[in-house]
């Protein structure tokens, strides 16, 4: 009355299927790269060889927003002149943008 039930013997075709599994995933973390991870990196090495070729006389803008004239350059700080004289320091890693030659004259001049 009760039929006898046999184990079927395992596919050979399957072992390909687990790579094209992974396929998405790998596509997936290389979109990520090419959108995220390098273009941040290309940004931190040019802001850190910005910060090493600082130097007096340069024009600055601090990620606070404030614009000053770099009067002294160390290790850790920079010392900006930010109006006649009135001088601050701060730490070198907040300069955010080079500005051009010129730049303080005319944004004081609108």
């Amino acid at each position: 009355m009760i039929n006898t039930a046999y184990a079927q013997a395992a596919g050979g075709g399957q072992g390909g299927m687990d790579l094209v599994g992974l396929m998405p995933l790998v596509l997936l973390f290389v979109l990520l790269y090419f959108l995220m991870i390098r273009p941040q990196a290309k940004r931190a090495k040019e802001h850190r060889a910005m910060l090493q070729a600082l130097q007096k006389g340069d024009e600055v803008v601090t990620s606070g927003g404030t614009l000053g004239k770099v009067i002294n350059v160390g290790d850790q700080f920079v010392t900006l002149e930010v109006a006649a004289n009135v001088e601050i320091k701060v730490q070198k890693s907040s300069v955010q943008t080079l500005l051009p030659k010129g730049t303080l004259k005319s944004a004081g001049n609108s």
